[in-house]
């Protein structure tokens, strides 16, 4: 099978395009055909030597889609059956052992999510991992209800745009940041009420638009937004910590009653399969094909294109998911 092989941390001609054997199936396991693959930031960390607990050399990613290729004749019957259509996704996928950046990947039976869906892989390929992310943040992480109000703080952002589609779906008001002002319309078009110029400083302006702050607020930048993202949020509203575009996640000298406005709680989130219902899965993935919802725009890469991809990622030149397809 031809796979992406990460030599060790460093810059993106350590990732190359080689041969491997097919993972052999064990008891517990499934092998996975991969479709497609979407790229994420922590795979970034990962090449970047950000990332804990990583050997090396690796096959990288922490999600893919595909069918069920084999499974252990132990496991028949309470494994999805060859053939069907799967998602999988985290679980030390591309740390501790290989990832999805490959066209074969053999993971643990119980990281695997099975659905049915005619749509094309590549369109499945963006789903996964940002779904879960999206979903769990603003379930677990902040309770959102309808008519409440959230800020999106990395709004383009694959995450980001799922969240704004899934809170407008719940009824909620949406507020999404961009540092670009060429990025308005997309924002606009994925359904954000307010959308904020990010210039690192925007607690003023969503006070201008609510004098008592939003209700809820997703930080997807990192910590050097963090402080601001709680100042724009109201006595009794919640600030979920998510993602790390900036790749920073650390607050030193943390002083709680310093660093947190009176009454504003924080919380945070990271997840993995089990934390995606496979009802959830299936209920977006038939939304999506009805053309009811859109979790943002999606750039498609071949797998020799893996390097231009992971360039564009880095450096922030694309909005929304990317997405490898196998070609398989």
């Amino acid at each position: 099978m031809r796979a992406v092989v990460l030599s060790g941390p460093g810059p993106v001609e350590n990732l190359v395009v080689r041969e491997l054997a097919v993972p052999e199936v064990r008891p517990g396991w499934v092998r996975v055909a991969v479709k497609a693959f979407g790229l994420n930031r922590s795979e970034l960390h990962t090449r970047l030597g950000l990332a804990e607990g990583v050997t090396f050399p690796r096959v990288p990613g922490i999600e893919a889609v595909g069918v069920v290729d084999a499974v252990d004749p132990v496991d028949v019957g309470r494994a999805p059956a060859v053939g069907r259509q799967v998602v999988t996704m985290m679980g030390d996928m591309g740390r501790t052992y290989d990832g999805g950046y490959a066209e074969y990947t053999l993971v643990p039976a119980e990281q695997v999510i099975a659905f049915s869906s005619e749509l094309a892989w590549d369109v499945v390929g963006a789903v996964p991992e940002t779904l879960q992310t999206a979903h769990g943040s603003l379930t677990t992480g902040l309770d959102l209800a309808a008519g409440q109000t959230l800020l999106v703080r990395g709004g383009t952002s694959s995450v980001g745009l799922a969240a704004a589609a899934l809170a407008k779906g719940l009824g909620a008001t949406v507020l999404a940041t961009t540092r670009k002002a060429a990025n308005v319309d997309v924002l606009k078009a994925q359904g954000v009420d307010h959308v904020l110029v990010d210039d690192g400083s925007i607690a003023g302006a969503v006070r201008a638009l609510y004098p008592d702050g939003v209700d809820a607020a997703l930080e997807l930048v990192g910590t050097p937004t963090l402080p601001d993202t709680l100042a724009a949020t109201r006595v009794h509203g919640t600030v979920c910590f998510t993602g790390m575009l900036s790749n920073q996640w650390l607050v030193h000298d943390f002083y709680p009653i310093g660093y947190l406005p009176k009454g504003v709680r924080l919380t945070a989130y990271g997840g993995d399969s089990g934390d995606l219902p496979g009802e959830v899965l299936q209920r977006y993935l038939d939304e999506i094909a009805a053309g009811r919802i859109s979790l943002g725009p999606t750039h498609v890469y071949r797998l020799d294109e893996i390097r231009q991809a992971h360039t564009d990622m880095e450096m922030g030149r694309a909005v929304g998911k990317l997405v490898v397809s196998t070609g398989r």
